[in-house]
């Protein structure tokens, strides 16, 4: 047991070394405080402090190759040239969630897993349709049927002109669900 906490140990001391080199080559340390940077590199071990590095990419496969900034002229278009077909988005969600879900039975890791499933098929199906300029965003609610009640509310900063949302709501016998897609167009 303790062979194992000193190999998670040596671990996370490479994931940190590489986070700290990631960041200082960037330019930017806030995640690291500067106090472990330093006695990492005086003392060649840090504390027992946990910190926490958000990766952009998977850690350890580009972490010594920056990419350079990708350059985009302005459009100075300011609404969509074509408008987030929401017809057609509730019927992807209708069909989607009821061939999913409608002869399953409520299990915590089979609907933890049909979640995220169910999401990655919603995304696809919806960027097929081709609608430039708008970010995508899908979130599916699946939960045992009962006697319960449950309220789900999302904020956002939203402009009415141009974005839009659809949504779906699903039960059968065991579990009910919910899928919301929200389109917010990208200027």
């Amino acid at each position: 047991m303790s062979l194992i906490k000193a190999h998670r140990e040596d671990m996370s001391d490479t994931v940190r070394d590489k986070a700290a080199r990631l960041l200082k080559k960037r330019g930017s340390i806030s995640s690291l405080g500067s106090h472990e940077i330093k006695a990492k590199e005086f003392l060649g071990k840090t504390k027992d402090s946990m910190s926490t590095v958000s990766y952009m990419d998977e850690p350890g496969h580009h972490d010594d190759i920056l990419r350079p900034p990708v350059q985009m002229e302005n459009t100075y278009q300011l609404g969509p040239a074509k408008y987030f077909p929401v017809a057609a988005v509730n019927n992807i969600l209708k069909d989607v969630v009821t061939s999913y879900l409608e002869e399953e039975k409520y299990e915590a890791e089979l609907c933890r897993q049909m979640t995220k499933t169910i999401s990655e098929v919603i995304k696809a199906r919806v960027k097929d349709l081709m609608i430039p300029r708008y970010k995508i965003i899908v979130l599916i609610y699946i939960g045992q049927l009962g006697k319960q009640s449950m309220q789900i509310g999302s904020r956002c900063l939203w402009d009415t002109a141009s974005d839009t949302f659809s949504s779906y709501a699903f039960k059968n016998r065991s579990l009910f669900a919910v899928a919301k897609v929200y389109a917010v167009y990208f200027e």
